[in-house]
């Protein structure tokens, strides 16, 4: 076990607890194999008291004001700011990222309570004007009612503070299972909430079996709003799960992110700002990870020569070393999925340019991976590869460009990198995406709305437009007395 590393419990009306069948599984640090904590699970009787804790807590939660309720988010975010430093490390040592990383999520997720506790004093509604000048038309915005929120591994800080940040603005109350395999950075979130004073019940932690957990908590007749971040077949089952209670759901799915590169791009400078996304950032695994290089014909040669280059230099290992630029990869199966992937392209007559394999006989270490030259043949190009590899395929225009961008059923995140207007215009109108950027690789910020179209999901989180994931229109109508 890491002494730095906290003691992990579950988290139900108010009190920090063990499971009550004895149930638990080791976390390991990524980077060394290491155990460093014992998770327990939750039982079903567990589940019922946090199911039983929510219903009491949403009664009386729902009725404390807005301005209330932005009080105690600003208290969360300035306790994770205070403890930004050791959170950091309880990430990087569970999710393996560079500490530099891992200190830049948490000031994110601090960002997620403090934007929420603003916006919790924008839930407004409007009035009508009435056909008739007796009545007063109203539109409200209430709390849905208990929210359960479900969580990956890559971004333990970022993802559980969006869902029980909004969940929380909005009146509601959340149940969060965070993943099994980076729970204490949510552990460190919830005890920000615990010390901040919000009331017993208003959020409840838990952990076991995902899907376990998952159908059970949404078979109850307490939960009414579902927030995923997740991949897509258990996007879909879990929105199949939630049909039964027509429950509302949030989905995050995944992408496969485009990245188009257009002959008048500065290309050096391109190929920077893409490998900051593609191997800088969590070794790739992000859903809006910069995917399928789409580089015009007059370009590409010096684009895959920059892209190699960068790959080559990258300095991979530990995230808790310091000088560490890449971590490694949060299980043995990606390995064994990159594996297969750059051997199937390399079946297919691409070429790899840098890296292509393990680092090292120890932790889940992968080498940055340049592939030139491939085709929509190539599996990389048509299963999101959630690792550190680029492969890159040359257009001959933008159309060209745009056809392959849209190939796929997934539509999360896109990159565009031009210097013309009129070309960037008509690349964001015809990208099939929930978010476009062009000429910088960051999709996502806190007061921004994001989520994506076809399968990669349904909803958004972040902005404005995460609060109403969580709210219900309310329409009122007063005449006069009788």
């Amino acid at each position: 076990m890491n002494s730095m590393y906290p003691t992990l419990k579950l988290y139900i009306d108010g009190v920090w607890r063990d499971g009550s069948e004895g149930a638990s599984e080791p976390v390991y640090n990524p980077a060394t194999g290491e155990v460093i904590a014992t998770l327990p699970h939750a039982s079903r009787a567990d589940l019922d008291d946090a199911l039983a804790s929510s219903r009491a807590a949403f009664a009386k939660w729902k009725k404390v004001s807005a301005h209330e309720r932005s009080t105690y988010l600003k208290k969360v975010a300035a306790l994770l700011r205070e403890r930004s430093e050791q959170i950091s490390q309880v990430l990087t040592l569970e999710q393996g990222k560079p500490l530099p990383e891992a200190r830049v999520e948490m000031v994110y997720t601090a960002d997620v309570f403090e934007w929420y506790a603003e916006e919790a004093r924008r839930t407004y509604g409007h009035i009508i004007p009435a056909r008739n000048t007796t009545h007063r038309q109203m539109v409200l915005k209430e709390p849905i009612g208990p929210a359960l929120g479900l969580s990956p591994w890559n971004f333990p800080g970022i993802v559980p503070a969006r869902k029980i940040g909004a969940a929380l603005a909005a009146g509601c109350v959340s149940i969060i299972k965070a993943a099994e395999e980076t729970p204490g950075t949510c552990v460190e979130i919830v005890r920000a909430c615990h010390d901040a004073g919000i009331p017993a019940g208003v959020v409840n932690m838990v952990f076991g079996v995902p899907a376990e957990i998952s159908s059970y908590l949404i078979a109850s007749d307490v939960i009414r709003q579902v927030s995923f971040t997740g991949s897509i077949p258990v996007g879909k089952h879990l929105a199949r799960l939630a049909s039964d209670n027509l429950i509302r759901c949030t989905l995050e799915l995944g992408g496969h992110a485009p990245v188009i590169v257009l002959k008048d791009a500065d290309v050096r400078k391109a190929a920077r700002v893409a490998a900051t996304g593609k191997f800088y950032r969590n070794a790739g695994q992000v859903c809006v990870s910069p995917t399928r290089f789409l580089v015009e014909a007059p370009v590409y040669d010096a684009f895959v020569e920059e892209m190699t280059t960068i790959a080559n230099s990258v300095k991979v290992g530990d995230g808790a070393v310091e000088g560490t630029e890449m971590g490694p990869l949060a299980n043995p199966r990606r390995l064994d999925v990159m594996e297969e992937l750059v051997a199937d392209a390399r079946a297919r007559g691409a070429k790899i340019t840098a890296g292509g394999n393990r680092v090292g006989n120890q932790g889940n270490f992968w080498a940055p991976t340049v592939i030139a030259d491939v085709t929509t043949e190539c599996q990389i190009m048509n299963d999101e590869p959630f690792g550190p590899l680029a492969p890159i395929m040359p257009v001959d225009s933008l159309d060209a460009a745009l056809a392959e961008a849209n190939r796929l059923p997934v539509g999360l995140a896109s990159y565009v990198f031009t210097n013309a207007m009129d070309t960037a215009r008509q690349a964001a109108e015809e990208i099939e995406a929930g978010v476009v950027t062009i000429n910088h690789v960051i999709a996502s910020m806190a007061e921004t709305p994001f989520g994506g179209v076809k399968q990669s999901g349904d909803g958004r989180e972040g902005g404005a437009e995460g609060l109403e994931e969580f709210l219900v229109t309310k329409y009122v109508s007063e005449g006069p007395a009788v």
